[in-house]
């Protein structure tokens, strides 16, 4: 029988077992920060436990005091506080602040016997800005139990991460690149839910690789991966983009690269707009991307686009195609708002020889940026990394 020791510092249980040092964290005031968030502690189906009621603040968080966790495993136990109503169950891990951190969440639904892709997901929050609008691939369907314990466990390795929910047998998440900036912090709730039984294993990583897992879309020629990007400027608010607009010989210039799957990730770079339900904002921003495709012949060529959240699309400065893709307004693009390269497709007249492509970006809500991807490459160049 494997023997164990208790040792108790500073509130903390760690539990020395032959996988090394798990470390029982008490749901006790003294050890969270509830400056943001209100929670209660309290006993709960006989367990400690700590009771996040989400208020007027919104998304805020419990913090949990003095610790940072790298790499490991993170095990907890959840239920909504009111299974008859919606709601979003969260945990974040290696936050550096509430504005640089990492978030797996659920949304839970009153009826969960229905099949639905959005249960649960992954994102990282970049400048303060969750970015499940732009990485929509990372969500899934999950097994959600409204009335009892839901039992997570993450187990993160440097760049990766598996999430098991309620069966410890199969992921359903499984992440092959996190795309958060920070790499080592605290970890942290908020609800409305209860949060029990939560236990690190600092460095248990279950053999999991730290290396980033592939990106099938590495292989495809046909993304437009390297752009010249403009600063940033505001947009009144209802005000659209037109030809008057167009950057100028004087436009200062400077390169971005896609992330992987193609995407353009102006949040990393320029920051975004926060949540809009808090209140309607006077400005958007907005950027110019600009590229040169270079086609053999006079040709129609055909381009699909995802982009979040209005796009201003000009070939030889002539305006050729406007879309917005507004979540949580009806106009919003398939698949329900999100960042995706199925959001549009259209055909753009290229003229033998060279043809500057322009694309106005503006920021609506969360994050913001596109991919870009030529349906073929028939006679074209376009510049890559």
């Amino acid at each position: 029988m494997l023997c164990l020791l208790l040792l108790t510092t500073a509130g903390t249980a760690q539990v020395k077992t032959g996988k090394g040092k798990a470390i029982s964290i008490p749901f006790e005031a003294s050890r969270w920060d509830t400056t943001k968030q209100h929670a209660e502690f309290l006993t709960y189906k006989n367990v400690k436990a700590m009771k996040i009621v989400r208020g007027k603040n919104g998304s805020n968080q419990v913090i949990l005091k003095d610790f940072s966790f790298t790499n490991g495993t993170i095990e907890f136990d959840t239920q909504p506080v009111d299974g008859s109503r919606p709601s979003f169950m969260s945990v974040y891990f290696r936050q550096q602040s509430p504005g640089e951190s990492e978030i797996v969440y659920l949304r839970t639904r009153p009826d969960e016997s229905q099949q639905r892709n959005d249960g649960i997901q992954y994102a990282p929050i970049l400048h303060g800005i969750n970015m499940w609008d732009t990485y929509g691939q990372f969500q899934a369907s999950a097994p959600i139990r409204n009335d009892d314990w839901n039992h997570f466990k993450l187990v993160i390795s440097g760049l990766q991460m598996k999430v098991y929910l309620n069966n410890m047998e199969r992921t359903v998440l499984q992440i092959p690149r996190l795309e958060g900036e920070s790499h080592a912090g605290t970890i942290a709730f908020d609800g409305p839910a209860y949060f029990a039984n939560l236990t690190v294993k600092p460095n248990e990583t279950e053999g999991l690789s730290p290396e980033e897992g592939a990106d099938l879309t590495n292989h495809d020629i046909d993304y437009i991966r390297r752009w010249d990007v403009s600063a940033s400027q505001f947009l009144e608010n209802g005000r659209e983009l037109i030809i008057k607009d167009l950057p100028t010989d004087t436009t200062k210039w400077k390169p971005i690269l896609a992330e992987r799957r193609g995407l353009i990730n102006l949040t990393r770079m320029f920051g975004g707009v926060e949540n809009r339900y808090g209140g309607v904002q006077d400005k958007n921003r907005y950027v110019w991307l600009k590229t040169t495709i270079h086609s053999s012949k006079e040709q129609i060529a055909r381009i699909q686009l995802g982009f979040s959240d209005e796009v201003y699309v000009f070939i030889n400065r002539g305006l050729l195609y406007v879309d917005k893709n507004q979540y949580p307004q009806p106009i919003r693009k398939y698949p329900d708002g999100r960042l995706d390269i199925a959001n549009s497709a259209f055909d753009v007249p290229l003229k033998a020889g060279d043809n500057e492509l322009i694309i106005g970006v503006s920021n609506y809500f969360y994050g913001w940026g596109i991919v870009a991807r030529m349906q073929n490459m028939d006679g074209i160049t376009v510049l890559q990394q």
